[in-house]
């Protein structure tokens, strides 16, 4: 499995990406970002985000950074929380990069975020939400303690599967 890292990203670097501006997020982010992060499909993620972080600073520490392989010294996806903790839950989310799936990444990723959820005081849920056809993340899903516990319509995404294990 790769050595990978989630690294937070500051609030100016979510305003460059949800503008699709590589450069500008290169130069405030801790890490060189790719031209996956401020492609169109994930725009709306850095906007949502950037929008969060100015409502709600303390948000910053959780929710969704770069995926750092740190043997390659690569960013090869998006990975976080959706906030922070609310009523002791975790929502993960994560993305990798086409041009790295396959590798690992999608799988090394969660089992950081897993790993933090497990040390944060006062967390007891991890939740996923999962298309039904998003076969790949079902099956990594399936990898871990996860137990469906519903199903829900997100605007943006369609039918999700809600999954959630303890922590």
């Amino acid at each position: 499995m790769p050595d990978v890292r989630i690294v937070q990203l500051p609030v100016d670097t979510f305003d460059a990406l949800s503008r699709g501006d590589l450069a500008g997020a290169n130069e405030t982010s801790p890490v060189p970002l790719s031209e996956y992060l401020a492609s169109p499909e994930n725009t709306s993620v850095w906007s949502r985000r950037y929008r969060q972080v100015l409502a709600e600073p303390a948000d910053g520490a959780w929710v969704t950074g770069a995926i750092w392989d740190m043997e390659e010294q690569v960013t090869v996806g998006r990975a976080g929380y959706h906030s922070a903790p609310v009523d002791g839950t975790l929502e993960i989310g994560y993305a990798v990069d086409p041009a790295f799936r396959r590798r690992g990444y999608a799988r090394a990723a969660l089992q950081e975020l897993l790993e933090r959820a497990a040390q944060e005081p006062g967390v007891r849920t991890v939740r996923l939400t999962i298309a039904p056809g998003n076969v790949a993340s079902m099956s990594l899903a399936g990898q871990f303690p996860f137990r469906t516990v519903g199903e829900q319509w997100d605007d943006e995404d369609g039918l999700e599967i809600i999954l959630e294990m303890d922590v």
